[in-house]
């Protein structure tokens, strides 16, 4: 997903989110790629940017969570 495919105009969006826990926003009312599902969370852009916000705390995809592999070090 990019943000050239996002509409600029003031229509909603929807969160959607993959099998990786990977999340994005989408325009409401499009059909939702393969390999995304709707997350339950729609409004402006902006509203749904601070859903993720506040629900993708760990960037890492799930399969590497799950493996139990950890973030960047921060050892110098």
């Amino acid at each position: 997903m990019s943000e050239q495919q996002a509409p600029t105009t003031g229509e909603p969006f929807q969160v959607v989110v993959n099998h990786e826990e990977q999340y994005s926003i989408w325009p409401e009312g499009r059909p939702i790629p393969q390999g995304w599902h709707d997350a339950g969370k729609s409004g402006s852009r902006e509203e749904c940017l601070a859903h993720i916000e506040q629900v993708w705390t760990d960037m890492r995809p799930l399969s590497l969570r799950s493996a139990g592999v950890n973030g960047p070090s921060t050892k110098e």
